[in-house]
C-alpha cells in the first residue's frame, strides 16, 4: 500500500493581511515538516483570507495576491521545506474575471493552480457576485499518490469536481475549506464528507478555516475519512491545529486510468501534474488517529461567540471592550463572554442607574463586576435624563427611552475618551421585535449575542456557571441575574412580559417564522395561536429598520439577521391570515 504523510493546517487568518497570512502559512509549514509531513494543507483563502467580500473587485488586491503566492513558494524553499507539497488557497484573476484559486507550491514554485468550480449564492455566500466558476481540474502525483484537489462548494454539491475525479482517479482528496459556524454545523459536514469519499472512491482530507471575521465565525474542526466514510481523525473547533495523518493508501477502487496525463470528464478537463512518480519507501506509522471530542451544544456555542468576540477585537486593534452593566442576564453573559474572550482586565463595565432602576439592578450589576474582576464604576444618568425631560416635556415611550440613550451616548463618550470598543448587548428575540433604542443600547461596535435567543441566553449562562463550579472557580453571573424576571426597568414596576408573550413560546415562534420563513398559515397548522402570531409577526415585520442599524454580530444560527436575511425596509407586504 502506498503511503503518505498529511498535515491538515487549521489556521486563523486575517482578510487583507497578505503579508502576515504569508508568514503564517510559512510557519505552519514549518511545522508541519519538522512532523514529516509529505503534504500540508491549508484552508480555502487563507491567504488573502475569507471572505474578501469587494476586495475581490479591486484589481491592486487581486495582483498582490497572484504576487504573493508566487513569493509564498519561493518563502517556504527559502526556510528549508521546499520538498514539502504546500496546497494553499488564494485570489486569483485573469482575463475572464477574479477567481477563487488553490495553488500547489512545491521547491520554489507554483506547480499547479486550479479554480473553484461550485459559486455558492444562498445564505452568507455571494460567490457568484465575485467570482467566475473553474472549467479544469489538477491531478497531482506526489512520492506515487495522485492527488486530486476540490474547493469548499466543489465538495458540498453532488456531480461536477468529485464525479469528475472519481472518474479520473484519484488515490486521495484535498479539500480546502472555509466553511462557517452555525449550531451542529458538524454534523453535516462528516455525513456529506462521506459520501463524496464514496463517489469518488478514496479517502479526504477536509481542512477547514478557524477564526472570527466580522459577523462570521469558522470553527475549524477539520477531519479525514477512508474510502469507506469511516472517521480516521479529526482537529479539535475554534482552535489553531496542525492535524497530521499517516495514512496507507489502499489500491484504487475508481476506474481511471492512472496512465492519463488528461482527459475531459463530466464537462471539466482534468489534467495530472507529476511531481514525483517514486512511492516513498515503507516507513513506520508515526501519528496515530487523532480524534478530537466533539462539544456540547452550550459549549459549542460560547466557543464561538468567545473566538468571534476576540478576534473582532484583535483583528480591528482595540485592547479592551466597555459596556453597560445593568443587572440583568444578557450585560451579565456579554460581560462573561468578554472576560474569557480578553481576560478580565480588559473588560470595563460601567452602571448607569435611574430613578427606576431597582436596587437589587444595582448590587447584581456589582456583584457581576466582583466575579469577573473586571474594572467597574458608577455613572448615574438620572439628571442628565431630567434635563431632557423637563425641557421637552417628555413623557411615556420618549421618557423611556431618552434613558437607554443617555445610556448610549455615555458609552460612547467614555469609549472616545478611553478607546475601548463598546458591546451592545441585545439578544436576537429582542432585536426580532423591535425592543432596542436607536442610539440607545443599540449603540457599539460589536453585538456578541445578536444571535441568540433569549432562552438560549439563559441557557448559556446556567452552562457557564455550571462550567465553573467543575474547576473549583468562582461562577461569573450572578444567580439572581437568571432567576430574576427580565425588565428593561424604564418605567415604575416594568416587566418584559407586559408587553410580550412569555419567552420560550416567542422564541418558538420566532424560530419558525425567522429561522424556517414559515408563513401565517403555517404557524398556525404548528399549533400557534393566530391573534399571538399575527401580534409577533407584525413586530418582527415593523423592526426592520432598527436591526439595519445595529452593530453587527457573530451568526452561530442557520438564518441570522443580516447577510442570511435581507429584507426591504420599505415593505408594503404583509402576512395575512
Amino acid at each position: 500500500m502506498p503511503q503518505l504523510r498529511i498535515a491538515l493546517a487549521q489556521v486563523n487568518t486575517t482578510v487583507g493581511d497578505l503579508s502576515g497570512n504569508s508568514d503564517l502559512v510559512v510557519e505552519w509549514t514549518r511545522r508541519a515538516a519538522s512532523d514529516g509531513a509529505h503534504v500540508v494543507l491549508f484552508p480555502e483563502m487563507a491567504l488573502p483570507g475569507y471572505p474578501v467580500e469587494d476586495l475581490a473587485l479591486r484589481g491592486a488586491f487581486t495582483e498582490a495576491s497572484r504576487a504573493a503566492v508566487t513569493e509564498l513558494a519561493t518563502a517556504i524553499a527559502d526556510a528549508g521545506h521546499g520538498d514539502v507539497c504546500v496546497v494553499v488557497g488564494y485570489l486569483d484573476a485573469d482575463d475572464v474575471g477574479p477567481r477563487n484559486a488553490l495553488a500547489a507550491l512545491y521547491r520554489g514554485e507554483v506547480v499547479a493552480t486550479q479554480y473553484k468550480h461550485h459559486l455558492p449564492n444562498y445564505g452568507v455566500f455571494d460567490e457568484r457576485r465575485y467570482f467566475e466558476p473553474g472549467t479544469t481540474l489538477t491531478v497531482l502525483r506526489t512520492h506515487g499518490v495522485d492527488l486530486g484537489l476540490a474547493i469548499c462548494e466543489d465538495l458540498w454539491q453532488e456531480g461536477g469536481p468529485v464525479a469528475a475525479l472519481g472518474a479520473f482517479g484519484v488515490d486521495l482528496v484535498l479539500a480546502l475549506n472555509a466553511s462557517p459556524y452555525e449550531r451542529a454545523k458538524s454534523d453535516v459536514r462528516v455525513p456529506l464528507v462521506t459520501r463524496r469519499a464514496a463517489e469518488v472512491k478514496a479517502p479526504v482530507a477536509y481542512a477547514n478555516l478557524v477564526g472570527g471575521q466580522d459577523d462570521l465565525v469558522f470553527d475549524g474542526g477539520s477531519f479525514v475519512v477512508d474510502a469507506d466514510g469511516v472517521l480516521l481523525a479529526r482537529a479539535p473547533q475554534f482552535a489553531e491545529h496542525l492535524l497530521v495523518v499517516d495514512l496507507d493508501l489502499p489500491e484504487r477502487r475508481g476506474t481511471g486510468d492512472r496512465s492519463r496525463g488528461e482527459a475531459r470528464v463530466e464537462g471539466l478537463a482534468v489534467r495530472r501534474r507529476v511531481l514525483s512518480d517514486v512511492p516513498l519507501d515503507p516507513y513506520p506509522v508515526t501519528y496515530r488517529p487523532e480524534l478530537a471530542e466533539p462539544l456540547s451544544d452550550e459549549a459549542e456555542i460560547w466557543s464561538a461567540l468567545v473566538m468571534a468576540l476576540q478576534d473582532y477585537v484583535r483583528k480591528n486593534n482595540f485592547r479592551s471592550v466597555l459596556l453597560g452593566f445593568s443587572g440583568g442576564i444578557d450585560s451579565a453573559v456579554v460581560a462573561a463572554l468578554a472576560a474569557d474572550a480578553l481576560g478580565s482586565d480588559a473588560v470595563y463595565g460601567v452602571s448607569m442607574p435611574s430613578k427606576y432602576s431597582s436596587a437589587h439592578s444595582r448590587s447584581d450589576a456589582a456583584e457581576l463586576a466582583r466575579r469577573l474582576g473586571c474594572h467597574f464604576r458608577v455613572e448615574p444618568v438620572e439628571n442628565i435624563v431630567a434635563a431632557y425631560v423637563d425641557q421637552l416635556q417628555l413623557e411615556g415611550v420618549a421618557e423611556e427611552n431618552i434613558q437607554a440613550r443617555v445610556r448610549g451616548m455615555m458609552l460612547m463618550a467614555l469609549s472616545n475618551m478611553e478607546g475601548h470598543l463598546v458591546l451592545a448587548t441585545g439578544n436576537k428575540t429582542e432585536l426580532a421585535v423591535g425592543y432596542s433604542t436607536i442610539y440607545g443600547d443599540a449603540v457599539g461596535g460589536f453585538a456578541p449575542i445578536k444571535d441568540v435567543f433569549k432562552t438560549q441566553v439563559w441557557e448559556l449562562a446556567r452552562w457557564r456557571n455550571a462550567e465553573a463550579e467543575k474547576r473549583g472557580e468562582t461562577p461569573p453571573i450572578p444567580p439572581n441575574s437568571i432567576t430574576k424576571p427580565p425588565s428593561a426597568e424604564l418605567r415604575p414596576g416594568q416587566l418584559d412580559t407586559d408587553s410580550l408573550p412569555d419567552y420560550a413560546l416567542l422564541d418558538e415562534l420566532l424560530e419558525n417564522y425567522v429561522g424556517g420563513d414559515r408563513g401565517f398559515a403555517d404557524l398556525l397548522a404548528a399549533g400557534f395561536d393566530a391573534e399571538t402570531v399575527d401580534r409577533v409577526v407584525r413586530m418582527v415585520d415593523r423592526a426592520e429598520y432598527k436591526r439595519r442599524q445595529y452593530p453587527p454580530g457573530p451568526k452561530i444560527t442557520f438564518k441570522a439577521f443580516g447577510r442570511d436575511r435581507r429584507l426591504p425596509l420599505t415593505n408594503a407586504w404583509h402576512e395575512v391570515h
